[in-house]
C-alpha cells in the first residue's frame, strides 16, 4: 500500500510541477460552490495545496464519514491510507487518464472548467468499506493552484464500482463518460461517451428529481408549469440516453455529474 501511495505523489506531482506556486489561503464562497458542484448523498470536502500536498478547509461531513479528527489530517496521503488498499490502483490510473485526456486531447488551459469523476471503496467510521464518488476540481485564482476534493458516500445507491472516469464539463463544456479507467488511454474524442450539455435548469430538474420531486412539485419549486417540467424531463432523458427517472438518477449520482 505504501508504494502505491508514493506512486500517486510522483504522478501528481509531475502533472502539476510547471503550474504550482506556493500560495497563501485564499476566500472561496463555498456555499455558492457547493450547491452547484456536489453530488446528492452524504458528502465531505477539502482543499489540497498543489504546493506540498497538505490539507486544508475540511468540512465536518469527513468526522462523519470516517471517525476522525480533521486535525489529525495534515496531507492527502492521511486520507489515502483511508482508500481500500485494492482500490488505489484504480485510483492511480484514473488520476493518469484523467491527465492524459485533459493534455492530449482536451487541453490543458481548460482543466478549470472540468470535474474528474470515479469511484472507490474508503473505510468509514463502523470499520467497513463503503463505496464513495470522488470528484475533483482544480481551482486558480492569480497563479495560485490549489485543488478541490469531494467525496460522496454512494453506498447506498450500489455496492459494485463500475471502473469508469468521468470527466464533466463545467461552464458549457462537453462531458466524458463512462471511460473504463483499466483500458488503455483514449487515442481521441470519439473513443469517450460525450454527454451533450445540460442546462442549469435541467441540472435543476435532475436534481429535484434525485429528491424525490415529481413533476407537479418540481413545477412548484422552480415557478413553472407542468407542461414545461415534462418538456425538460423529456429532453434531459434524450441527452443523457436513460431510458427512465431511475436510472438518470442512478447514473447521475454513481458517475457524479449531478
Amino acid at each position: 500500500m505504501k508504494d502505491e501511495i508514493i506512486q500517486l505523489n510522483k504522478l501528481w506531482d509531475n502533472m502539476l510541477k510547471e503550474r504550482r506556486n506556493s500560495t497563501s489561503a485564499f476566500h472561496i464562497d463555498f456555499s455558492e460552490f457547493v450547491s452547484e458542484t456536489f453530488a446528492v448523498g452524504p458528502f465531505y470536502f477539502y482543499i489540497i495545496d498543489t504546493l506540498d500536498f497538505s490539507i486544508s478547509n475540511i468540512s465536518k461531513g469527513f468526522k462523519e464519514a470516517h471517525g476522525i479528527d480533521p486535525n489529525q489530517i495534515s496531507t492527502i496521503n492521511d486520507i489515502l491510507h483511508l482508500i481500500h488498499p485494492d482500490d488505489l490502483s484504480t485510483v492511480t490510473k484514473a488520476e493518469e487518464k484523467a491527465f492524459l485526456l485533459m493534455n492530449n486531447i482536451i487541453g490543458l488551459d481548460k482543466i478549470k472548467k472540468y470535474k474528474f469523476s470515479y469511484n472507490f471503496r474508503f473505510r468509514t467510521i463502523s470499520g467497513k468499506y463503503q463505496l464513495y464518488n470522488h470528484q475533483s476540481l482544480i481551482l486558480n485564482t492569480d497563479e495560485k493552484v490549489k485543488s478541490l476534493n469531494i467525496h460522496t458516500n454512494i453506498h447506498h445507491l450500489t455496492k459494485v464500482n463500475n471502473n469508469k472516469l468521468s470527466l464533466l464539463g463545467l461552464a458549457g463544456e462537453p462531458s466524458y463518460l463512462n471511460m473504463d479507467i483499466h483500458e488503455g488511454f483514449c487515442k481521441n474524442k470519439n473513443e469517450a461517451i460525450i454527454l451533450k450539455s445540460l442546462t442549469k435548469r435541467e441540472l435543476q430538474i435532475i436534481k429535484l428529481i434525485a429528491e424525490g420531486n415529481d413533476t407537479h412539485k418540481i413545477a412548484e419549486r422552480l415557478f413553472i408549469s407542468i407542461l414545461t417540467v415534462k418538456s425538460h424531463r423529456k429532453n434531459i432523458l434524450s441527452k443523457s440516453g436513460c431510458k427512465n427517472s431511475v436510472e438518470l438518477v442512478a447514473r447521475g449520482i454513481s458517475e457524479g455529474w449531478i
